[in-house]
C-alpha cells in the first residue's frame, strides 16, 4: 500500500496540485474540520458509493490516525482504484481546515 505523510500531502495542496481526497471519519469527525476539498465518505459506506470514485483518477485517504483510511485503502485496492493512505491521519495534519 502507498503511503504520504501529513506534511507531504500538504506541500502537494499549497502548490496548487489537484489532488482526490478522501475522508472516511465519521460525521461528527469531519464536523471538527477536514482538509480543503476533501470529499467525505465515511468508511462503512465505501463499498456502496464507490460509483463516487473513478478508477482512473488516483485517491488519497485519510481518517483520524491513519487505520481506517488504510482499511479504505486495501478495500479500494482489491477494487481495483488506485490510492495512497495519509500515515497517521487528521492527528498529524497541521494545514488549513474548512
Amino acid at each position: 500500500m502507498k503511503e504520504i505523510s501529513a506534511k507531504e500531502l500538504e506541500k502537494k495542496l499549497t502548490a496548487g496540485e489537484k489532488l482526490n481526497i478522501v475522508d472516511v471519519r465519521e460525521d461528527e469527525e469531519v464536523a471538527t474540520g477536514k482538509i480543503p476539498g476533501a470529499k467525505h465518505i465515511p468508511l462503512g459506506q465505501v463499498p456502496e458509493r464507490l460509483e463516487e470514485l473513478d478508477k482512473n483518477e488516483h485517491y488519497y485517504m485519510v481518517c483520524r490516525s491513519g487505520g481506517r483510511s488504510g482499511n479504505a485503502c486495501q478495500f479500494l485496492i482489491q477494487e481495483g482504484y488506485n490510492v495512497t493512505n495519509m500515515v497517521g491521519g487528521m492527528l498529524a495534519w497541521e494545514g488549513e481546515m474548512e
